[in-house]
């Protein structure tokens, strides 16, 4: 199984689950309004000089839905090049 960790511009949020949606992702866990910095994008930080926030978004799915998962995050990011959308895939030994 992968966790893959989903980090984009709140304002995107309905951009990113609809299309997760449509690749068959129903379960995940939402971290609403994060602050951060990163390289592709201008810092969120919520304030006047760096405006703007983040959403993080965590999926567990198994190794064979990969595939159509980054096709669908590739597809993202080509139509909607702003929308800071960063992914980070990680290998889940077990859920308890």
């Amino acid at each position: 199984m992968k966790m893959l960790i989903l980090v984009y511009n709140d304002v995107s949020d309905e951009i990113v689950i609809g299309a997760l949606k449509k690749a068959y992702i129903q379960r995940y866990t939402k971290w609403k309004e994060v602050y951060g910095e990163g390289e592709e994008t201008e810092p969120k930080l919520g304030t006047h000089i760096w405006p703007g926030k983040n959403n993080v978004l965590a999926i567990v799915v198994e190794d064979d839905a990969m595939s159509l998962i980054r096709e669908t995050i590739n597809m993202i990011r080509k139509e909607h090049p702003k929308i800071g959308l960063k992914t980070f895939v990680l290998q889940v030994e077990e859920t308890i």
